[in-house]
């Protein structure tokens, strides 16, 4: 087609337009609030669920470090409600880096009802609704007994990230800001986490599952860090994840179902 002064103009009218409905539609951000439900919790499996963890220094090329971490995902009643329960627990080769994390959240929207955190030494509770967060008085040497945080609105636990991702909505082009607290540090707030593509992953057995890639950037105490996620698209699970902060690359994999339950084999 030949250009004229006329049709240059139309050409880049619709150009403008199509630039301006492109940013529209890119910087188009699903918020996930408590309230709205919106969290697909019918999808989340119960079940006993390890993975591993590897850090890696690039300027150390003959050392990682390694985890292996477990979650264990419940459903029952507490005080006649219906909840979830999730038991995390992280292992390595020294005692010292050991803790325990045991979770209580509603069936009907994932809004947490309690957290608590095990290390070596200290225990850290807390009773949780959609209004506040306070220190678990009726724990034994809670550390955080006195603790108490009043809500803006309502927060979705951080430490239960894996489990949200899995029952989020996820599809092509999407971004998804999610009301993240981790209880006791910095005060709750909006994280975006954008769909960027699709990838295969390859099964211990060389199987093909096809997969969501969640992505999210920021900025902490250490400086920026990236993470992309992993979640199969049949399956809703989190399969694998890597990461960037301080110079540290950090991966986890999802091991298959046949690794050991080596949980029950340690003594009381």
């Amino acid at each position: 087609m030949k250009i004229t002064l006329r049709n240059a103009a139309g050409l880049f009218t619709v150009a403008l337009w199509l630039a301006l409905a492109s940013f529209s539609v890119q910087a188009q951000v699903d918020t996930i609030r408590v309230k709205d439900k919106r969290l697909m919790t019918s999808v989340l499996k119960p079940g006993l669920k390890q993975y591993l963890i590897y850090y890696q220094f690039p300027k150390k090329n003959k050392n990682l470090n390694f985890w292996l971490w477990t979650r264990n995902v419940r459903k029952e009643n507490r005080n006649g409600e219906p909840v979830f329960t999730i038991s995390q627990q992280w292992f390595g080769a020294d005692t010292n880096a050991y803790r325990s994390l045991y979770s209580v959240n509603r069936t009907s929207d994932f809004g947490p009802v309690y957290h608590a955190e095990h290390g070596i030494s200290k225990i850290r509770a807390y009773n949780w609704n959609d209004q506040k967060i306070t220190g678990a008085d009726t724990v034994a040497n809670n550390v955080h007994k006195a603790f108490s945080l009043d809500f803006k609105e309502a927060s979705y636990n951080w430490n239960l990230d894996i489990e949200t991702f899995e029952m989020l909505p996820l599809a092509e082009g999407k971004a998804f800001a999610i009301n993240f607290y981790d209880a006791a540090l910095d005060p709750p707030k909006f994280v975006v986490y954008k769909v960027i593509g699709s990838e295969l992953l390859s099964t211990l057995d060389n199987k093909k599952v096809d997969c969501w890639k969640l992505f999210t950037e920021g900025s902490a105490k250490g400086g920026n860090y990236t993470q992309t996620f992993w979640i199969s698209k049949k399956e809703h699970e989190f399969l694998k994840s890597e990461s960037f902060y301080a110079g540290m690359y950090g991966y986890k994999v999802k091991l298959p179902v046949g690794a050991a339950d080596f949980l029950g084999k340690f003594e009381k």
